[in-house]
């Protein structure tokens, strides 16, 4: 008779578990808006692990993962300093553009090189020597994930080109028991699963705020896949709106990738939430418009212009050094700015999602708003 008991009110708990997480996953749904008419914007994704190093997949396996997920590129970043072998498979594959940098394990954490020509030295496993060297070679750095897996060991300021906010990889690994009650939904809705368990990087905003104060550093959403890449590249996406359509030269289409990453003129999005396409994040100053990444001195006429994705009901906070200085539930924002600073905006879904109310759906990058130097006579 106990045993029925138990039974019956195991029976039960696990029927109200499973109509829970039905409704649950069941209320979600990838939001999408009015699509703008963007023709030269470019989606990606940034920071992948293939069988040149510690992935699953090889190169070719990926790119055609990516090409499924209507990608337009992504950025492979095997281990080595360099790895030399995901560097020669870089092309055109499946309609995808892959490039590939590395992932650099250096005394202070691990370091991600971009954009640097290739070469027969290796580079140093000295963070700031590895800097240096990833400069000389045309490319920039980026640390990767500074507060997970291998944390980053912060020493003197130097000139870092970009830091991860969000790590996916490491977000997986580090609530892999709290996210426990959501593991079937993997077999179904996994975009669910993976919006469900981000928390904000709240760690990573602050030091990011920080090193902007020294140098211009650009924020990154990593996907740090390893595997499951299918999933992660539907959920995580770099997003660069280009002055003109993706060249099919290879060498053309990897400046312009490249050139906008090193400037800053992207911007992140969880596009598992909800379609991001068209944010679009500037400052008017006089007549000049000055894009995300940039710098610009303060004008009595300085204009700050936010467009958030049409159709979808969304919070807008405008983050002036570290503090939210304005916030707007419109689709649109337009505010005069009279004081310098570093400007960036986060976007907060308002729509019924998994994100946590505090996690930003989609993060820009800062503009450089400086105080206007006078000139003497």
């Amino acid at each position: 008779m106990r045993r029925k008991k138990l039974f019956i009110i195991l029976l039960g708990l696990l029927v109200a578990y499973g109509g829970w997480l039905t409704t649950e996953s069941l209320r979600f749904q990838t939001h999408q808006g009015t699509v703008p008419d963007h023709p030269a914007e470019i989606v990606g994704a940034y920071h992948i692990h293939t069988t040149c190093s510690d992935g699953r997949k090889t190169v070719a396996e990926v790119a055609r993962i990516a090409s499924h997920e209507n990608l337009d590129f992504i950025i492979v970043t095997d281990h080595g300093s360099p790895n030399r072998e995901s560097f020669g498979s870089q092309g055109w594959k499946e309609g995808v553009l892959v490039l590939a940098g590395t992932e650099i394990s250096s005394n202070r954490g691990h370091l991600v090189g971009l954009g640097f020509e290739k070469s027969d030295k290796n580079f140093s496993s000295q963070a700031e020597e590895a800097v240096y060297q990833l400069r000389s070679q045309g490319g920039f750095s980026i640390i990767a994930h500074p507060y997970s897996k291998t944390s980053w060991t912060w020493g003197e300021t130097i000139d870092y080109g970009g830091i991860e906010i969000i790590s996916a990889d490491g977000v997986l690994k580090r609530n892999i028991v709290s996210s426990i009650p959501y593991w079937p939904t993997l077999l179904v809705r996994p975009a669910f699963f993976l919006c469900k368990i981000l928390k904000r990087p709240e760690k990573n905003l602050k030091k990011w705020d920080s090193l902007c104060r020294h140098h211009p550093v650009y924020g990154y959403y990593s996907v740090d896949a390893h595997l499951l890449y299918g999933l992660l590249f539907s959920a995580i996406r770099v997003h660069i709106p280009l002055s003109k359509p993706l060249q099919g030269d290879f060498t053309e289409a990897s400046r312009q990738v490249y050139g906008s990453l090193a400037k800053g003129n992207f911007f992140n999005a969880i596009d598992a939430a909800a379609q991001s396409e068209g944010f679009r994040f500037w400052m008017e100053v006089g007549t000049q418009a000055i894009p995300m990444g940039s710098s610009a001195s303060l004008e009595p006429s300085t204009v700050l212009h936010v467009l958030s994705p049409p159709g979808i009901k969304a919070h807008i906070r405008v983050i002036r050094d570290g503090q939210t200085c304005h916030q707007s539930d419109h689709e649109t924002l337009s505010l005069e700015v009279a004081q310098p600073g570093i400007y960036r905006v986060e976007v907060y879904l308002r729509e019924r999602t998994p994100l946590r109310q505090d996690v930003p759906w989609i993060l820009s990058n800062p503009i450089f708003l400086k105080e206007k130097r006078h000139e003497q006579n």
